[in-house]
């Protein structure tokens, strides 16, 4: 298998600890080290894993170069420019497979934490040998463990298991729900959570791009024997339209299946995710830094600058860096992105 991580994002709702030039995937957040050298060392430890790439923005290059070990400099391929997730797959695809289409793909983000390596695993090798035995593309879906607004979902028929154990018949894709359907999610057994890893044949991936993306496929074939020749892309990526691979591919391809996970995964997607996974006090708070909590409840502080305290509040989240401080409660959690962008609207682009 030949895996592929994307690490070009810009963590906006980790904001102010992740910035544009060095963000969430590149903090010691959950441990000693980065969320992306975590995802590489857990992948170098797989035995059907043969290559790992990772795919980046350029403001990125030289950090990863730094400070990522275990990858070949060359196997770190630079966009000219984010696209979304369809472009940037789709030109591994491609590059693959000049090589050897029947090669095995894997896709995989690089911030998201995983417990029970075994099980991990055993879900990699059941998506490489249903890939390899049928024409189709797979996908991992996690058993959910309450009804969460943060992610989106799959549904699969349960009805339709391939001679693979937990593998299933992908119905359809959901967009992350209000409160009311995730609980009916929840309720009808046939929903996972999306953790947006993918797997296929490369010569699969290839005609389904060229099915429900033909225009992007035509740049992608001519990016990939430019990547070959050792070319530079730009003036052909700057004419690409950005399309995530899940409303591009994933959506709208019947041959699709999913394989339910039963490690335990978190995408560790905001501060109200990264208390999902950090050691609570008797009274559910969190400090990580110099902090104190009085008379409060379920709070979290994350300050290695300056000592914070919270007194009487419940629910609430305190974030402090050099140069900036965060207070929120946790319900607004997810509208950090909205800071993020008037930061930017109104030249605070240092900030960011």
């Amino acid at each position: 298998m030949k895996c592929v991580i994307l690490a070009g994002g810009s963590g906006t709702r980790f904001w102010p600890l992740s910035r544009s030039n060095y963000p969430k995937q590149l903090l010691n957040i959950v441990g000693k080290k980065s969320m992306l050298q975590m995802t590489v060392d857990r992948l170098k430890k797989i035995k059907i894993v043969s290559h790992i790439y990772i795919i980046t923005r350029k403001e990125l290059y030289d950090i990863i170069i730094r400070d990522i070990d275990g990858i070949d400099p060359q196997n770190i391929i630079v966009e000219p420019e984010g696209k979304n997730t369809a472009p940037a797959i789709g030109m591994m695809a491609e590059y693959f497979h000049l090589i050897n289409p029947n090669d095995i793909m894997g896709v995989f983000p690089a911030d998201h934490l995983i417990v029970g390596h075994q099980k991990f695993v055993k879900a990699l090798r059941t998506a490489d040998h249903i890939s390899r035995k049928n024409d189709c593309l797979v996908t991992i879906g996690i058993k959910p463990t309450y009804p969460s607004t943060a992610y989106g979902y799959i549904q699969y028929d349960e009805k339709s298991e391939v001679g693979f154990m937990d593998a299933f018949h992908v119905k359809t894709f959901a967009e992350k729900p209000h409160s009311k359907l995730a609980k009916r999610f929840i309720k009808s057994g046939d929903f996972l959570w999306n953790a947006g890893m993918f797997f296929g044949k490369v010569e699969t991936f290839s005609k389904s791009l060229n099915k429900y993306m033909p225009e992007l496929t035509i740049s992608l074939k001519k990016i990939a024997l430019e990547m070959q020749a050792g070319n530079t892309f730009e003036n052909i990526w700057e004419h690409i339209d950005p399309e995530s691979i899940d409303y591009g591919l994933f959506e709208k391809a019947k041959n699709i299946y999913v394989i339910a996970g039963d490690f335990q995964w978190n995408d560790i997607g905001s501060w109200n995710s990264l208390g999902d996974v950090l050691n609570k006090n008797k009274d559910g708070n969190i400090i990580k830094g110099m902090g104190k909590i009085l008379k409060g409840n379920n709070n979290l502080i994350y300050s290695k600058e300056k000592f914070t305290a919270i007194i009487g509040l419940n629910d609430i989240i305190v974030i402090n860096t050099k140069d900036a401080t965060l207070v929120l409660d946790k319900g607004a959690a997810e509208d950090i992105k909205d800071l993020v962008f008037y930061l930017h609207k109104n030249g605070y682009d240092d900030l960011v």
